[in-house]
């Protein structure tokens, strides 16, 4: 088999570039950045309360009356990013949402994570009111025949049209008065006297003039 006639590369023989180009699909179809950050600003607030930190050898536990408040704000906020993500048509109660949340992990979560959920949180939040689909160009499908189609219809009004002018002049022509002709002998109407005047005879071709 000849390199002219061998198969085209099928694409699932490069599962990383398949992958790629699906991934870059789905980011550029919803407001992917700010769910992503929405999700990671859950994360601290999660975490902090939960946690037992050791500072030279001593356990400090920070599960006070705010770890309740505090896994439902973080849990809330990755379920905001996620809401994000697969329904992008809700995008603008999940920007308000998260900001809010934010807002109120404040007091209620440890000053929101120690601060390391402020940013983010206000950053996806805000990315997420702001994100807008793009449009898709609207494709005029072309009919092949319709250019043929008009230039015919066009030939054919001309030519009906050229008929029925040639048609309406040879009417007005047939239709016309003829001009009037004055008799032999009479004076044309405004202009100067005939060639003959009142009650005299021009003289017959043939006949001999009177000599005086």
């Amino acid at each position: 088999m000849s390199s002219a006639t061998a198969d085209a590369r099928p694409e699932h023989r490069n599962p990383v570039g398949w992958l790629w180009r699906n991934f870059r699909e789905f980011r550029r179809t919803r407001p992917f950045w700010g769910g992503l950050l929405a999700m990671i600003a859950g994360v601290p607030i999660l975490y902090f309360p939960y946690a037992n930190l050791s500072l030279g050898g001593v356990t400090i536990a920070m599960s006070t009356t705010a770890g309740a408040g505090s896994l439902i704000i973080g849990v809330l906020l990755i379920l905001l990013g996620f809401t994000a993500w697969f329904q992008p048509a809700v995008r603008i109660f999940a920007g308000v949402a998260t900001t809010l949340l934010i807002l109120v992990s404040i007091p209620v979560s440890n000053l929101a994570g120690f601060g390391l959920a402020l940013l983010p949180g206000l950053i996806g939040g805000g990315l997420m009111m702001a994100w807008a689909p793009v449009p898709e160009a609207a494709v005029e499908a072309v009919d092949p025949g319709a250019d043929q189609g008009v230039a015919e219809r066009t030939a054919t009004g001309t030519a009906a049209a050229g008929a029925f002018a040639a048609e309406g002049t040879a009417a007005e022509a047939a239709t016309a008065p003829l001009p009037a002709v004055p008799a032999q002998g009479e004076p044309s109407v405004g202009g100067p006297a005939g060639p003959a005047a009142e009650g005299t005879v021009p003289p017959q071709a043939g006949e001999p003039k009177e000599v005086r």
